[in-house]
């Protein structure tokens, strides 16, 4: 038995609460993992897994070795990577998962400018507005916007992305210009809507004006839950769009969105980088979180509390 392929293997089951998922991770058998896993249990001559037919979940035993197994294989990484000026110069596999506008508009055309600067991370982006399991999915980071619901990971805020509300020409002539937020709520107008990943359902838009606090949540023929498809409705003239900043500005610039209600606001939506707590932060995963905050500090750099955007690099 080799005992790193077995204590990673171990881990991974764990982590994934699966043999299958974490056979298809460390591109092995399931079989070969069970084996692994099974001549573990044989040497420490104590039982890690409980397994049915179902599923798999830890013992306590198994618990307690698996937190002593992931700081080893954290240690054995770092000895890796310090020798050789490896610390310098990141490499491995990196599996992030990231909203597909975010992905087309600012990251992907930005990824020549990394690759230069890390030539040995291998990236594999999953490019999606779905929930991801992290550890499940063996992922090792995630970039989203919104408030964080899951309280157990770790996460870095990144970025703040500043909203606006538009509609192509084609339905302001259809449907009228409104004039305040309220008018979105009558029969003839329409938005499109964005589902939620979490509730299935579209959330209504918080806007603001001097002392004056509105929700609005207006009627629509078409609701979608992926970022690109939403941009796409709204530029084929079938309702309003709430849309960051960064989506918008070269369709208002081409006159193919224009934007309304400028004297109201909304509270920015926070941009975070988020990973398992249990998973060790490499240096790869280490200098994407970096880079991610770089990028992010020139197209929608946090709010301070006073109002201030965070500059670039701090």
């Amino acid at each position: 038995m080799d005992r790193f392929d077995a204590l990673q293997a171990f881990a991974r089951v764990v982590e994934a609460r699966s043999f299958t998922k974490a056979a298809q991770t460390l591109h092995l058998s399931r079989t070969t993992v069970t084996q692994l896993v099974q001549q573990l249990e044989s040497r420490l001559r104590v039982k890690l897994l409980n397994r049915t037919t179902r599923q798999v979940s830890v013992t306590a035993d198994g618990a307690a070795y698996y937190e002593r197994v992931v700081r080893l294989l954290a240690d054995l990484e770092d000895a890796d990577t310090s020798l050789s000026g490896a610390s310098a110069a990141p490499r491995g596999r990196l599996r992030v998962d990231v909203p597909s506008p975010l992905a087309r508009l600012i990251l992907v055309p930005a990824l020549p400018a990394f690759h230069a600067r890390y030539p040995e991370i291998q990236l594999d982006m999953g490019v999606s507005d779905r929930m991801v399991d992290l550890i499940g999915d063996h992922v090792d980071c995630v970039l989203r916007g919104g408030e964080l619901t899951d309280s157990s990971l770790m996460a870095r805020r990144v970025g703040d992305l500043q909203l606006g509300v538009y509609a192509a020409p084609d339905y302001l002539q259809r449907a009228g210009t409104p004039s305040h937020p309220k008018e979105l709520e009558d029969t003839h107008h329409r938005i499109v809507g964005f589902l939620s990943v979490r509730t299935g359902k579209v959330a209504p838009i918080a806007m603001r004006r001097d002392g004056e606090h509105l929700q609005v949540q207006g009627r629509y023929v078409v609701a979608l839950d992926d970022g690109n498809a939403y941009l796409a409705a709204g530029l084929a003239g079938l309702g309003v769009l709430w849309l960051p900043h960064y989506m918008a500005e070269a369709h208002v610039a081409h006159g193919e969105l224009m934007p309304l209600f400028d004297a109201w606001r909304h509270d920015p939506m926070p941009l975070y980088v988020a990973f398992p707590p249990n998973r060790h932060v490499s240096a790869k995963l280490r200098v994407f979180i970096d880079w991610v905050g770089e990028l992010m500090a020139q197209h929608a750099p946090v709010t301070l509390r006073d109002g201030s955007r965070k500059a670039a690099g701090r």
